[in-house]
């Protein structure tokens, strides 16, 4: 190429290589968090459910302890969705500063 040394076609090289890394990245973590999110749902739809079973036929104690489970087993999705988001900020991040390396070096 002209007027590009050898030098800098191989950054480009390797910037363009991490850059379709964080994309694949992304995109995986972007499934993720849609998966964690449709399993958020449903989480709660039992929650609901048991809520609803408490307030038609009273507590009892397997319906308490459901209750409870679903609950915590909510909690930890949530947990899992906002990691999950932290990392796609991330991803995200170092994409930016990918990207405004290729700027700098003309590409």
């Amino acid at each position: 190429m002209k007027g590009v040394s050898m030098g800098q076609t191989a950054q480009r090289d390797a910037l363009l290589s991490r850059r379709l890394d964080l994309v694949a990245q992304i995109s995986a973590l972007t499934a993720e968090a849609q998966r964690l999110n449709q399993k958020l749902a449903g989480s709660q739809m039992d929650v609901l459910r048991l809520e609803l079973e408490i307030g038609r036929s009273g507590t009892t104690e397997q319906l308490v302890r459901d209750l409870h489970e679903a609950e915590a087993n909510a909690a930890a999705i949530r947990r899992a969705g906002t990691a999950c988001e932290q990392r796609i900020v991330a991803a995200e991040d170092d994409l930016g500063e990918v990207d405004r390396g290729l700027a700098e070096n003309g590409n």
